[in-house]
């Protein structure tokens, strides 16, 4: 029999839920994981031993006594530490805010204990999930289990590093500009970002944009779905959200993989008429190979003549740092800000209600505008990333504005996806000879997560 952590995150959580492990013997085994790899890759902030021990031991009881069981019974993941967990500090990455103790859950962390599932801590990321790295100042880097001189990308990357490196079958994410897809591509996982109000986006994000949104990090389709429908249990949290037209559950959308789609094909990005954007030779060729093994899915592949906005690299970044202007930062600790932090900061104080006021109507009118050049198709394909994961370090040893167009330049791809409030999911497609993995990534109409989970089962089971 294969070792717990080499199972799927369905077949664990079956194995759970029929009695042949106990949540004990799960945590257990998962937090011996944790305490043996971490300390080389950084990807927890805080591991909670005991109140995860606690809580398999309620889930046990819960089991025993015969009383229902929640979807995600006895599960164990982890939540980035921009969420509060109940109990447990929140650090939200920066040294310039005191840590506090969260008095309760936030809206992401209570559905999924809701559901049943066990919290062993909170997860590495950039100051105020800033970033598509994750890096600060209050503890090492998080590393690419890929390798280790490598980032896993942001802001999620301590979970997607925790996932990749088998210490938890899977994760929630937050995104609002890439930040679950971004280190999922890094890290070889599939990362999904749900549709607009789908489920909870967590806490400590400022969000006036309306740009955040959780969901799954995992190691396949089938097990992002299990976590995704979860997730989506209450509906009060879509009152944005298209519902969607399939009939079934997203982990039976994953599992059944049915459907044959008219994808838009497109390198172009928002943030060309502004940055220079490229593809390296490893984007191309997963591109490439993203292209043929959908083709050989039977999928139907056409290029798709996208234009964007030129206005849109401006007015994203404005709307993005607002937040930062209004952070309850003391004015004796702004020094222990990170540089893109503090740089942004700085910007976002100095704008004026107009100019906010205009960078949102020109994020609305490009959302009207995408959405209808994306509706000619089912889904469209793009690179998940422009280059391979980078260096520790790469992006802030030359100050806060160049931090930033490194950012932008790596993942061109991603916030735009965020803007317009659609689904999209990423997914490996390339293995590369030094062993990292490299990915597209499919963006789907309003509402139409299930399809993109099966278009995703589809490059599983084709790719070479």
């Amino acid at each position: 029999m294969s070792e717990l952590h080499e199972l799927s995150a369905l077949t664990l959580r079956d194995a759970l839920a029929r009695g042949a492990a106990g949540a004990r013997e799960v945590t257990e085994h998962f937090l011996r994981r944790i305490d043996a790899l971490d300390p080389e890759l950084n990807s927890f902030l805080t591991v909670t031993h005991e109140d995860a021990l606690d809580a398999a031991d309620n889930a046990d009881s819960v089991r025993a006594s015969g009383a229902p069981l929640g979807p995600l019974h006895g599960m164990p993941l982890a939540h980035k530490d921009l969420t509060d967990v109940a109990g447990v500090r929140t650090t939200l990455g920066t040294a310039a805010l005191e840590h506090a103790v969260a008095g309760q859950d936030a809206p992401l962390a209570a559905v999924l204990r809701r559901a049943g599932a066990v919290s062993l801590g909170k997860t590495q990321v950039p100051e105020f999930g800033l970033s598509c790295y994750s890096e600060n100042r209050i503890a090492p880097p998080a590393r690419n289990p890929l390798d280790r001189r490598l980032s896993p990308g942001g802001s999620s990357g301590g979970s997607a590093a925790a996932v990749a490196a088998l210490m938890i079958p899977f994760a929630p994410g937050t995104d609002g500009g890439g930040s679950i897809r971004i280190p999922a591509a890094a890290t070889g996982l599939v990362g999904l970002k749900p549709n607009r109000g789908r489920v909870p986006s967590g806490s400590g994000q400022a969000d006036l944009g309306q740009l955040v949104v959780a969901g799954p990090l995992a190691r396949s389709a089938v097990d992002a779905a299990l976590l995704l429908d979860a997730l989506v249990q209450e509906p009060n949290y879509r009152p944005t959200s298209a519902a969607s037209r399939y009939p079934g559950s997203f982990t039976d959308a994953a599992l059944r993989a049915e459907g044959r789609f008219r994808i838009g094909v497109s390198t172009a990005s928002p943030f060309a008429g502004a940055l220079e954007i490229g593809l390296d030779s490893a984007a191309t060729d997963a591109f490439t190979a993203g292209i043929r093994t959908l083709q050989r899915a039977g999928h139907d592949l056409v290029d798709a003549d996208l234009s964007y906005d030129p206005r849109y690299h401006d007015a994203f970044q404005l709307v993005w740092t607002a937040g930062l202007a209004t952070a309850p930062i003391p004015d004796d600790r702004e020094d222990r800000l990170t540089d893109i932090t503090r740089v942004l900061r700085r910007r976002a104080l100095g704008r004026s209600a107009a100019d906010l006021a205009g960078a949102v109507d020109v994020l609305r009118q490009f959302e009207h505008d995408t959405i209808e050049q994306y509706s000619r198709y089912d889904m469209i394909l793009t690179p998940a990333l422009a280059m391979t994961p980078r260096p520790i370090g790469w992006y802030t040893d030359a100050g806060g504005d160049t931090d930033y167009v490194r950012q932008c330049q790596y993942s061109p791809y991603t916030s735009m996806v965020n803007v317009c409030g659609l689904p999209a999911v990423t997914v490996p497609t390339l293995r590369l000879p030094d062993g990292l993995s490299m990915s597209v990534q499919l963006i789907g109409r309003p509402g139409e997560e299930a399809q993109l989970l099966a278009a995703a089962a589809h490059i599983e089971a084709h790719r070479q």
